[in-house]
């Protein structure tokens, strides 16, 4: 087969699920029959490890925070948006990156959108910390959540530099130029440094929590400690309002938002067939998920990264 043959049979392919992704995945704007018109109701999906930027998410596992935020902003503009239900599916991922996507949260409630949280199968850690600013929360009862806690992660590979022979140089500007480089171990006062910055992001996740939940701030400290909880557990602990799936979870943001009778469903970053087809490779077990994110920070730098992310779902 020559190359020019190989070449047309895959842009056939792509034609073909370019066309089915629109049949299936196309009008995105309508629900259970009803016209396009009147109050919606917003679907955002939060799926894959939280992470900044326009992180390119075609194979899936990778939720970007540009997106999810451009998402939650289109759905606060729209003035026949009454509520919006946060579709998580997600063991967290990097602070800032939460943060950012909290803060639109904020926002959208601000404009005087009802918010409702719905888990899947996984809402933990920065997941849960985006859940928490919505009005309610629903998980299923063996839904893993929790995990509210801070990790850094750091690569110590000295010994392996010299076990290949590699000798690292270094030329800097101060002495904590270089913290966290892989080529050494921390110093002492530098991972001082360290926990103190992991210290100082748990208090604020403590006080998203407790803001959010409503509940005080020595309460959200003592559920703070990075363990995981089945829906069930978490609905005793305060930590969500109700069981129920994502129907559930619809029903009740209309409710609450005054949405009479059949709300027309608005999905946000659902894209096409091709990310369902290829996105089923990372996205439902997690563990490529995890990986591939891994591997974007171990391109960005090889030095310490903050991380809402826990450690039993790698």
């Amino acid at each position: 087969m020559t190359r020019q043959k190989i070449i047309a049979g895959i842009l056939v392919f792509l034609a073909a699920f370019a066309a089915l992704s629109f049949i299936f995945f196309g009008d995105k704007g309508r629900g259970a029959g009803t016209a396009d018109s009147g109050e919606k109701l917003g679907v955002i999906y939060i799926e894959g490890i939280i992470a900044g930027g326009a992180v390119d998410s075609f194979l899936g596992g990778i939720a970007s925070s540009e997106a999810v935020m451009k998402h939650i902003r289109e759905a606060a503009e729209d003035p026949t948006v009454k509520a919006v239900v946060l579709r998580i599916d997600s063991p967290g991922g990097t602070v800032p990156a939460t943060q950012e996507i909290a803060r639109e949260i904020e926002k959208l409630k601000e404009k005087g959108k009802i918010v409702v949280a719905s888990m899947g199968d996984t809402g933990t850690s920065g997941a849960y910390w985006i859940a928490a600013k919505a009005h309610k929360i629903f998980a299923n009862p063996g839904t893993i959540t929790g995990s509210i806690g801070v990790r850094m992660d750091y690569q110590n590979l000295e010994r392996l530099y010299e076990k290949l022979g590699i000798e690292s140089e270094v030329i800097k500007s101060g002495p904590y130029k270089d913290m966290g480089s892989p080529t050494r171990e921390l110093g002492a006062e530098e991972r001082k440094m360290l926990q103190e910055m992991v210290d100082e992001m748990l208090k604020q996740f403590i006080d998203a929590v407790a803001e959010g939940r409503k509940i005080s701030k020595e309460k959200a400290a003592e559920l703070a400690n990075g363990r995981i909880w089945t829906g069930s557990q978490a609905l005793k602990l305060g930590l969500i309002d109700e069981l129920g799936n994502y129907y559930d979870a619809i029903r009740e943001a209309a409710e609450m938002a005054g949405i009479r009778g059949e709300p027309v469903i608005k999905v946000y970053g659902k894209t096409g067939l091709l990310e369902a087809f290829f996105g089923g490779f990372s996205q439902s077990s997690g563990k490529l998920g995890v990986e591939r994110f891994q591997w974007l920070l171990i391109q960005k730098t090889l030095g310490p990264v903050m991380l809402l992310l826990p450690e039993e779902l790698q």
